[in-house]
């Protein structure tokens, strides 16, 4: 499992200033889970409308609500590479 806090950001005028905690889990054969407060932003650099936290992102590449997970690595056996 992958487990990141993230505490501090760096600004540009290169001073560190605290963030809220993040903690993002790399689930068994499944998704990322993110938990905290965050944004996600597609490559546009748009806001995405996020369901809340903790926020399930798509390991697989098979969702259809990309980059949410709906299931699709458990219905297909989707299995993580060791």
């Amino acid at each position: 499992m992958l487990h990141r806090s993230v505490h501090y950001s760096s600004t540009p005028t290169d001073r560190l200033e605290p963030m809220s905690s993040l903690e993002i889990t790399a689930l068994a054969d499944g998704p990322y889970r993110v938990e905290g407060d965050v944004t996600l932003v597609d490559r546009d650099e748009r806001a995405i409308p996020n369901p809340g936290s903790p926020v399930h992102l798509c390991r697989c590449g098979r969702s259809a609500t990309k980059p949410f997970c709906d299931g699709s690595h458990a219905r297909t056996g989707w299995k993580e590479e060791a």
